[in-house]
C-alpha cells in the first residue's frame, strides 16, 4: 500500500470507523493524530490528567503514523504521535520530540510453545529465509507473518530499520493490516502467527505472547537498562508554525513533568530522560544488531536520534571495526536503491539466500519523503527451491549415414529438443495478484510471468494464464 493511499484511507477511516475522543475543559483544544502505540501508551490518561488539571481539551484520533505526520504539518492536527523518528524529505520540517523508551516486540498466540527466538532468526523470518515454526523451536507447521501495510509505520519503520539498516526494506509478510491494533486483532485469532508491535500496546494481554529475543523478556527493567536489544523511542510530533504552538509546548510539558512521568510508567514506559544512558548507546547498539545478522544501514537511510527536547543530533550507526569485520564475513543487506527509482521496479532476494525467489514492487516517494524512502505496494511472496523446468521432447535418435565405396555420407544431426507448451491455464478472479496466483498453483513468479510474456506484475480480472505445463 502506497503512502499516498494510505493517508487517503487514513483519512477516510478517521472519519468513519475510528472514534474520537475528546476531553471537555474549559481551556484551549488541541487535536492529537498519530499511531494507536503512541495514543495507548502516551496521550490518553495524560490527555485525561490535562483536563483535570482545567489546562484544556485534548481531541484524540489515534489510526496511524502517517496520518498523524500529514495533519501536522497541513494543520489540521496540532500533535502527532509516532513510534518513529524524521524519515527525512518533508518531515524534516516537523519537531519530533521524545517522551519515552518503549520496545519493538514480537508477538503470537498465547497457544503456540515458542516462547524465545534470536535476532538472526528474527531477521531470517521477515526475509523469507524461515518460514516454519519447527526452526525456531516450534511446530511443524508454517509461519504467518503479519505486518502493518504502510512501511512508514512507526513500529515496522524502527524494526526493519533495526534489523536491515533501513526502515524500507521489503519484508516477507504478505498479511498486512491497517495499523497495530489490527495486526493485534489478528494475531489473537492465528496460533500461527508473527507478527510486531509494542511492549506498551499488548502489555498484559491475555490473549498475547511476547517473544523473548535471545532469552531476554521486554519490561521496563530491561528496557532501561538496553539489555533488551529492541528498546525504540516513542516521539510527539509538531510544527513550530502552528498558531497554538504555545499551548502545545505546555502539554509537551505536562507529558514529561513528574506527573505525566508516572502516568507513563503506569503503561510499562520509561520516560525519555530515565532512560538517557539509552540514546547514547543507540549507535552502538544497531552496530551490533547489524553485525549479528549479516546486514549494514544503507548510504544515506540514517534517520537523526533526537536526543534531548526537539534538538537534533545526528546518530549514524557506525560500527567498531572488530562489528564491520565480522559482519564483512556474513552477507550484507543489498544497499538502498531507491533514490533513482522513478517508476516502478522489483527487489529480489539478495544471491546469498540461494533456492529462495522473491519478489517486492516499490515506488519511488522521493519528492515527497526523500531521496532513501520508498513504499511497498504489494505483496511479498517467496518460495522455496528451484524455479519450475519446462519438460523437453526427446531428441530424435541420430540415424546412420549409408556409404559406398567413395565416401560416407555425414550423419544429419537431429532436430532440436521443442519445449512442451504451457497449456495449464486459469482465469484471475478478482483481488488476485500474481503473487497470489503463484502461491496457489506451486510456481515461481518468475516462471509465471515469463511463461505469459509479462512485463510486470499487473493482472486483470478475467485475464487468463499459463500456470503450467501440459
Amino acid at each position: 500500500m502506497s503512502f499516498r493511499l494510505a493517508r487517503l484511507l487514513s483519512l477516510a477511516l478517521i472519519g468513519t470507523s475510528v472514534a474520537t475522543v475528546a476531553f471537555a475543559a474549559a481551556g484551549p483544544t488541541l487535536v492529537w493524530r498519530g499511531d494507536i502505540t503512541t495514543a495507548r501508551g502516551v496521550v490518553t490518561d495524560v490527555a485525561k490528567a490535562w483536563e483535570k488539571s482545567g489546562k484544556g481539551k485534548i481531541e484524540l484520533q489515534p489510526f496511524n503514523t502517517a496520518s498523524g505526520l500529514d495533519a501536522v504539518a497541513k494543520g489540521t492536527a496540532d500533535l502527532a504521535g509516532a513510534a518513529r523518528g524524521s524519515a527525512g524529505g518533508s518531515e524534516s520540517e516537523l519537531a519530533f520530540t521524545p517522551v519515552a523508551w518503549d520496545a519493538l516486540v514480537i508477538i503470537t498466540s498465547p497457544s503456540n510453545p515458542v516462547s524465545s527466538i534470536t535476532l538472526q532468526q528474527l531477521h531470517d523470518v521477515y526475509y523469507g529465509k524461515i518460514t516454519n515454526w519447527k526452526d525456531l523451536g516450534g511446530r511443524d507447521e508454517p509461519i504467518n507473518a503479519y505486518a502493518v501495510a504502510s512501511p512508514g509505520d512507526g513500529v515496522e519503520y524502527s524494526l526493519r530499520r533495526l534489523m536491515f539498516g533501513r526502515g524500507n526494506q521489503p519484508v516477507a509478510a504478505p498479511r498486512l493490516y491497517v495499523n497495530t491494533a489490527k495486526l493485534e486483532e489478528g494475531v489473537t485469532l492465528d496460533p500461527k502467527s508473527f507478527g510486531a508491535t509494542t511492549l506498551a500496546n499488548v502489555r498484559g494481554n491475555p490473549k498475547i505472547k511476547v517473544l523473548s529475543i535471545g532469552g531476554i523478556a521486554p519490561n521496563q527493567s530491561t528496557i532501561s537498562s538496553g539489555s533488551y536489544p529492541l528498546f525504540t523511542p516513542l516521539y510527539l510530533v509538531t510544527n513550530n508554525t502552528n498558531p497554538k504552538a504555545a499551548d502545545v509546548k505546555e502539554f509537551l510539558d505536562f507529558v514529561q513533568s513528574d506527573k505525566g512521568s508516572a502516568l507513563l510508567r503506569a503503561h510499562g514506559l520509561v520516560p525519555y530522560n530515565d532512560g538517557a544512558a539509552l540514546a547514547s548507546m543507540d549507535s552502538s547498539r544497531r552496530a551490533k544488531i547489524l553485525a549479528e545478522v549479516g546486514a549494514r544501514a544503507s548510504a544515506g537511510s540514517e534517520q537523526p536520534l533526537v536526543t534531548s527536547g526537539t534538538a537534533v543530533a545526528s546518530a549514524k550507526a557506525t560500527a567498531p571495526a572488530a562489528a564491520i569485520a565480522q559482519a564483512k564475513t556474513k552477507t550484507e543487506a543489498p544497499k538502498s536503491e531507491f533514490a533513482a527509482v522513478t517508476g516502478t521496479s522489483v527487489s529480489t532476494a539478495p544471491p546469498s539466500l540461494k533456492g529462495i525467489h522473491g519478489d517486492a514492487i516499490t515506488v519511488s516517494d522521493k519528492a515527497a519523503r526523500g531521496a532513501d524512502f520508498a513504499k511497498v505496494t504489494s505483496e511479498v511472496y517467496f518460495t522455496r527451491g528451484k524455479p519450475a523446468k519446462v519438460a523437453m521432447e526427446k531428441a530424435a535418435p541420430v540415424k546412420a549415414a549409408k556409404a559406398d565405396t567413395h565416401k560416407v555420407a555425414e550423419a544429419k544431426p537431429a532436430k532440436a529438443a521443442k519445449p512442451v507448451v504451457v497449456a495449464k491455464t486459469y482465469k484471475v478472479n478478482a483481488g488476485e495478484t500474481l503473487y497470489s496466483i503463484a502461491k496457489k498453483h506451486s510456481v515461481d513468479v518468475n516462471q509465471l510471468r515469463a511463461w505469459n510474456g509479462l512485463k510486470d506484475n499487473t493482472v486483470r480480472q478475467g485475464q487468463v494464464l499459463k500456470v503450467g505445463a501440459r
